[in-house]
């Protein structure tokens, strides 16, 4: 049962890491209760989550094993800490940085996964939906950090507790990577304006890469077709 456990979470861990990115990042839109999120529903999203990204590694021997497990056990730790140190802004600079150092491994782990095959499956689309939640993680984490360090960094942040605060980084980080831009939050300083402005490029250009990556695949899963369709003949 247990090995037939792994080889599920193995053969979809995709999925699991897709699926926990968007309940972690939006499982707001179903509460309500901040307080409830915040001592309950945040370290068991944490968890499912932490779980799906070190997932990511299950197959592989690699030499940041021990640093991965290391964020990690801090990654969880964070969130039951979280009522007692909040009010703390060093507590929390410092787990904003260990959350964004944590998605940028799993991030570029997924750049990896998507680059070296020369085939498409379901797993690179998967795993390329993957990478643009990441990079949402990412941004929501160091503009994070940018607020702790300097709370006037942004205009119209909901300050009213991290959780609030968390809610509506996730979703200026959002509007930023897509490139809508409705101009409810804005950067109030020199630092988040240029930070808002690389990571708006580096999203872009994660997009127009990755559209080439898959179209590469694509046309080598049809040439692959073709000449198997012709010995065929």
């Amino acid at each position: 049962m247990k090995l037939r456990t792994r080889l599920l979470f193995i053969k979809h861990k995709y999925e699991f890491l897709l699926f926990a990115l968007i309940q972690h990042l939006f499982i707001g839109v179903f509460l309500s209760d901040f307080e409830i999120y915040a001592t309950i529903i945040w370290p068991i999203n944490t968890l499912i989550l932490g779980i799906a990204s070190v997932g990511i590694f299950i197959e592989k021997r690699n030499k940041n094993h021990l640093l991965i497990t290391i964020l990690f056990l801090a990654m969880l730790a964070l969130p039951l800490s979280l009522p007692f140190l909040e009010r703390i802004a060093l507590f929390m600079q410092i787990s904003s940085i260990i959350y964004m150092l944590f998605f940028v491994f799993i991030f570029w782990e997924i750049i990896k996964f998507l680059i070296k095959p020369s085939y498409i499956n379901i797993d690179i689309i998967i795993a390329s939906a993957c990478g643009f939640f990441l990079m949402i993680e990412i941004s929501t984490f160091l503009m994070q950090y940018v607020f702790y360090y300097n709370p006037l960094s942004f205009n119209n942040l909901d300050t009213s507790s991290p959780v609030s605060l968390f809610m509506d980084l996730v979703y200026y980080s959002s509007i930023l990577q897509t490139t809508i831009g409705f101009g409810d939050i804005t950067s109030n300083t020199h630092t988040t304006k240029l930070l808002s402005s690389f990571l708006g490029i580096v999203g872009q250009f994660y997009s127009v890469v990755l559209v080439g990556i898959l179209i590469t695949k694509f046309s080598g899963n049809l040439n692959l077709y073709k000449k198997e369709l012709g010995s065929k003949k």
